[in-house]
């Protein structure tokens, strides 16, 4: 592996997909202010036995946020992890990454997903099936949904799509940590502590609040995926490295 130590405040990638993300977020909020139109209804991800799921919302939903405080949260995570990332990495490298981390939290999620609808469907007859995938899109955009706890997490399963940066950023998380091991950062900017005590830190409060914490609207397992995948492709790598 091939390191590239040049130092940039703003690299290249990382400067793009902060002007992506921003253009996403812009366009989705000027499209449902003037025609009333909601864009994540295509580009967000859906669960893929959903009738809104579409292939191309497995990278679209990457770039989309639920927001203000969602993109912000991501983007300054982004820039301030992503450009030790890119700096240490190279352009190329590190893009790869974030999109493959970004995917296999998409996969992870995909299958808790997978799982969690084998259970509810168990518990659902065909007629309140029926009815879910009839009427349950409509009840959602009302803000509202069934009061009946089985019906209204099958109904979030398949009729409320995941959107957000999150998983790629916990990859490049992880990449930092693991690189950058004994880096302080500041909490809060106040509370110092060592990069890999926090990302370790981190991924078991996500571990705990994704068993523990139910319809949060937080997808946990998503920033796992992120983590994992992370983990895996930067031990592939090391071990090309030495070969």
């Amino acid at each position: 592996m091939i390191v590239q130590r040049r130092f940039s405040l703003m690299p290249t990638v990382v400067k793009n997909l902060l002007i992506i993300n921003g253009l996403f977020f812009l366009g989705m909020y000027s499209i449902r202010n003037t025609f009333g139109i909601d864009i994540t209804d295509w580009l967000g991800l859906y669960f893929p036995l959903s009738d809104s799921f579409l292939p191309v919302q497995l990278v679209s939903h990457m770039f989309m946020h639920g927001n203000m405080g969602h993109i912000f949260s991501n983007m300054i995570m982004l820039w301030f992890l992503g450009s030790a990332m890119e700096n240490y990495w190279g352009p190329k490298r590190f893009l790869i990454y974030y999109l493959l981390t970004g995917l296999g939290a998409s996969a992870l999620q995909i299958g808790v997903n997978a799982l969690e609808y084998s259970q509810l469907s168990a518990q659902l007859d065909s007629a309140a099936m029926d009815a879910i995938l009839s009427k349950g899109a409509d009840i959602i955009n009302q803000g509202m949904n069934y009061t009946d706890p089985v019906r209204g997490a099958m109904n979030r399963l398949l009729h409320v799509p995941m959107v957000g940066a999150s998983g790629a950023v916990f990859g490049v998380l992880l990449a930092f940590g693991m690189t950058f091991p004994n880096q302080v950062i500041y909490l809060n900017f106040f509370f110092p502590i060592k990069a890999k005590y926090f990302v370790i830190g981190y991924g078991l409060l996500e571990l705990y609040n994704g068993f523990a914490v139910s319809n949060s609207g937080i997808a946990h397992f998503a920033h796992l995926g992120g983590m994992l995948f992370g983990y895996l492709l930067i031990r592939k790598w090391r071990r090309e490295m030495y070969l």
